[in-house]
């Protein structure tokens, strides 16, 4: 295999952004330059979705609030998918809603049972400014639709409701990551 061949070989790890933090909960901006800084952009979050052991990052998850999404992801037939897109557009969720576990590495160890559509389409472009569609099913329609969603500026916390919303919001307080918890009583 040649040297760089693997998405991240090249990229440096960032730190990821947390919940609570600002960049996650407000629209990304469209990426209007295609140049070498937008390629670095991608290979640094690669390395740093590798380096977390995720299956999807978004560019607002280490701080830059731009319309990219890295993945590498399998669906439910274990066909291993890796790519990227630039300013992505969900044109299509639908098939069959279920509910399954989701997590997302700037809620680290969290999960909470969220209903997503078992088919999604993306349509965005590559970091050459070449179109792109991306078809997924299964798990990997749950990442893709994921990524679109932290690109909107939401979270998976937002789409759970009740009990679960209730219970993940209450360890994600206790997290030891959470930087805005309240003090332990002494």
């Amino acid at each position: 295999m040649r040297h760089g061949s693997i998405p991240g070989t090249r990229g440096h790890v960032r730190p990821l952004a947390l919940l609570g933090d600002p960049v996650l909960h407000a629209p990304c901006e469209e990426v209007t330059d295609h140049g070498p800084e937008l390629a670095r952009l991608v290979e640094d979050m690669f390395a740093t979705m590798y380096a977390a052991n995720g299956v999807g990052l978004a560019a607002n998850q280490i701080g830059v609030p731009l319309r990219v999404f890295v993945y590498d992801c399998p669906d439910d037939e274990d066909v291993r998918h890796v790519g990227h897109v630039v300013n992505p557009r969900l044109i299509e969720a639908d098939g069959v809603v279920l509910r399954g576990p989701e997590g997302c590495l700037s809620l680290p160890g969290l999960e909470a049972g969220t209903e997503r559509y078992d088919r999604a389409v993306v349509e965005g472009f590559t970091t050459d400014g070449e179109p792109v569609r991306v078809l997924g099913t299964g798990w990997f329609a749950r990442c893709l639709q994921h990524e679109c969603d932290h690109l909107d500026g939401g979270v998976y916390v937002d789409r759970v409701s009740g009990w679960r919303h209730r219970r993940v919001m209450r360890q994600a307080a206790r997290a030891p990551w959470n930087r805005q918890r309240a003090p332990e009583p002494r």
